[in-house]
């Protein structure tokens, strides 16, 4: 019997529509193949529809796409919008609006690809970090006071809930479970520092470590953690941290995996629709051009297949992207992949179905 799946398709801005074109490809295949059907739900957001007549984030969308199965989005970000409208008033927005409290990354390696890591191979490289995603820096908590003058005060609150760190923590200890890998959870804070904060989220990571007797835990200061990301990475199973040294981490498992155009992203609340994405931004000085990476693309569809509970359709996209990377593309690269953008979605594709 056929399953059927509603997904909400955001293109955005500058190279955004060609690569969830890519993606969109990819589960089109896996879908053939294992009798899986959708219905993509387009939606025109991002820079254009900003400057175009001064549209965001309505909230019908939100209505809207809190009904789907999944979001794809592509890229949101324009060069002539000041930064910030749209970061905070579409990203973020969508983010917040839907409860996606979970920012997962996976950091994986794969076979062809290159690594700025002396002597790290795939087998080296094979980690997730779970990102809490509605909380800490983020929430937006804090003010000016007398701005513009010598006498200035910025604050900035990072607000952090014993819920929302229970559900990011309880969520990564059941990854790490389900994934079975290292069976291992670093906690990544600032004990030393930060008191009031990670004194939260080191008792909670404590007391719902209790509840997982088979994974192992570990703790890392973030400075420290950060070093040893690139020392020996191979220490790692599944990281969880706060918003904001998430955001920064993850950056740096991005550039050891091979670089943004292979980082792929899910924002995610269990049990309801959740949003991916690549991670590598809009890129507009190579928009319709045809020759942007759209790996991460890929790679964020077959995170939505996973999502979905389509296991073996995921892993045939998973297996098909590293076929491509380790046979055909000679760089990841924009223009120099030896393939255009299309022609790689198509060999995708290809894999898929083979």
């Amino acid at each position: 019997m056929s399953k059927h799946y509603t997904v909400g398709v955001i293109p955005g801005d500058g190279t955004g529509p060609e690569v969830v074109a890519e993606g969109l490809k990819a589960l089109e295949a896996a879908g053939r193949k294992h009798a899986i059907t959708f219905d993509f739900k387009r939606y025109d957001l991002g820079g254009e529809a900003y400057l175009r007549d001064g549209t965001l984030l309505p909230e019908s969308v939100i209505r809207e796409l809190r009904d789907t199965d999944a979001i794809f989005l592509g890229a949101i970000g324009h060069p002539d919008v000041k930064p910030g409208i749209l970061e905070r008033e579409v990203l973020l927005k969508l983010r917040f609006e839907l409860d996606l409290y979970i920012n997962l990354r996976p950091v994986v390696l794969h076979p062809g690809v290159d690594t700025p890591l002396k002597g790290k191979r795939p087998e080296d490289i094979d980690f997730v970090v779970v990102r809490e995603n509605s909380e800490g820096m983020y929430a937006g908590g804090g003010g000016f006071f007398k701005k513009g003058t010598a006498d200035e005060v910025a604050i900035q609150e990072s607000v952090n809930t014993r819920k929302g760190v229970e559900r990011c923590i309880r969520y990564a200890f059941e990854y790490s479970r389900k994934r079975n890998k290292g069976k291992h959870v670093t906690l990544c804070a600032k004990t030393n520092v930060l008191i009031y904060e990670s004194d939260l989220w080191f008792r909670v990571f404590q007391d719902v470590a209790k509840d997982f007797p088979d994974i192992d835990t570990g703790y890392q200061h973030v400075d420290a953690l950060c070093m040893w990301m690139i020392k020996n990475p191979e220490q790692f199973d599944v990281i969880v941290t706060g918003n904001l040294f998430g955001d920064i981490i993850t950056d740096i498992g991005a550039i050891i995996q091979g670089g943004l155009g292979i980082a792929a992203g899910g924002n995610i609340h269990p049990g309801q629709s959740a949003m991916f994405e690549p991670i590598g931004g809009s890129a507009p000085k190579y928009t319709g051009q045809n020759k942007i990476n759209p790996m991460a693309a890929i790679g964020s569809a077959q995170m939505l297949l996973e999502y979905l509970g389509e296991d073996k359709a995921a892993d045939d996209v998973f297996q098909a992207i590293r076929k491509v990377l380790s046979q055909d593309l000679k760089s990841l690269e924009a223009g120099r992949m030896g393939y255009t953008t299309s022609e790689v979605g198509d060999l995708v594709a290809r894999y898929i179905l083979d």
